[in-house]
């Protein structure tokens, strides 16, 4: 079985930072792009960002760029976002999803990110 699941998350203060990881398994990581989506409190599931699946590339939307970073692991099967300078906008749960773009065919548990002062 695909299992995805994220953790990490937590509440930070306006302008802090935080990693958060994916641990995947039931499938061969290294060879899918994966994405972050995340979701606020009362808003639709929007997709974060992409990275392909050999690491190097991908993208991501236009209110993280420069502030977030996607990177991935293949020997370990472990997806992660680091995110800087945060926003309370940025205040979601964080899912990770396996495909690129919003063509993801599995989404995880996600993570719960809070950012308020």
């Amino acid at each position: 079985d695909v299992q995805l699941q994220a953790s990490g998350g937590g509440l930070v203060q306006p302008g802090g930072s935080l990693r958060i990881s994916c641990a995947a398994s039931g499938f061969p990581f290294s060879q899918y792009a994966m994405s972050w989506v995340r979701q606020p409190p009362g808003k639709e599931i929007e997709w974060v960002s992409t990275i392909f699946a050999g690491g190097n590339g991908g993208s991501d939307t236009g209110s993280v760029k420069g502030r977030f970073t996607t990177s991935r692991d293949n020997a370990k099967n472990i997806l992660y976002l680091q995110m800087n300078n945060l926003q309370p906008d940025d205040t979601a749960v964080y899912h990770c999803a396996r495909g690129a773009g919003t063509a993801y065919d599995y989404r995880g548990q996600g993570t719960q990110v809070t950012v308020s002062s």
